[in-house]
């Protein structure tokens, strides 16, 4: 018979003491496919930081140890949830990181259309993904785009899933607060996103302009292709202008991830001197 869910009452709780358990189990299999996410409809967060950032309604199970409900704080924010007591040896078991702090979740997807991203009052600041292929990059995408104020990232479904336990990691929380969406095609989504005026810019080889001679301040989206072979012909020629970020030293192109982070900033920097200038 499987432990009940229950609030913390300061009693005696049934423990998860096995890892051949249902819900174990279940955690082993979110965590390690994402045919399994994909067709639950769920992930899996864990540590404190990123547990905290959900609400009761977004978390379908949470795991806790005994040594994370001794502390005063936790035990306040335990009131809001109900979840499962499971041992140490059983949390390291389910957790995607070396030294687990205690808490993890199976959370409910976020579900964004592009029609979500494109009606936010902001200026635009989208990131167009194409076939990027290493978890950590998009990862990492996420949290510097947050850090950029970016509005939006539209992905084709070659991109990496973006419930990957290892960009969940990367992400330091960042796809808990910046909106998402995949696409079948990038072609026509570019196209929708140009008739709502953003104008498209690609890191490119064959650009004309160095990536700082160019204006962000008005709705942008930069156009990001795959780690080793780049954007495509097809998607590079939906851009309205291509850059390119000048290199010393025998350097030919930059990792997606920081060339991406270059043009967030670049981005970044431009808004915050029009509209916040300084003096």
């Amino acid at each position: 018979m499987e432990p009940r869910k229950i609030r913390y009452t300061g009693e005696k709780q049934i423990m998860i003491n096995s890892t051949s358990n249902r819900q174990v189990k279940r955690v082993a299999g979110l965590r390690g496919k994402a045919k399994v996410r994909r067709e639950e409809g769920m992930f899996v967060a864990e540590g404190l930081r990123m547990c905290r950032e959900l609400s009761p309604g977004e978390v379908d199970t949470l795991f806790v140890t005994e040594d994370f409900q001794k502390d005063r704080e936790n035990r306040r924010w335990l009131t809001h949830f109900q979840y499962e007591t499971v041992t140490d040896v059983v949390m390291k078991s389910m957790a995607d990181t070396q030294s687990p702090q205690g808490v993890l979740a199976i959370v409910r997807q976020r579900n964004y259309s592009l029609e979500d991203i494109l009606s936010t009052p902001l200026k635009q600041a989208l990131l167009i993904l194409e076939t990027l292929q290493d978890p950590g990059n998009l990862g990492t995408i996420l949290r510097a785009g947050e850090g950029a104020g970016i509005t939006g990232v539209i992905m084709n479904r070659e991109t990496a899933d973006i419930y990957n336990p290892k960009v969940i990691r990367s992400t330091m929380g960042s796809i808990l607060r910046v909106p998402f969406v995949y696409v079948e095609d990038l072609k026509p989504a570019c196209e929708v996103i140009k008739r709502e005026g953003v104008r498209l810019f690609a890191a490119h080889l064959k650009g004309m302009n160095n990536y700082d001679q160019e204006d962000y301040t008005d709705n942008v989206g930069f156009l990001i292709g795959n780690e080793a072979r780049g954007l495509t012909e097809e998607t590079a020629a939906l851009a309205d202008a291509y850059v390119k970020i000048p290199m010393a030293g025998r350097v030919e192109s930059l990792n997606a991830a920081v060339a991406a982070s270059v043009l967030m900033f670049e981005a970044a920097r431009q808004r915050r001197n029009k509209w916040f200038p300084s003096g």
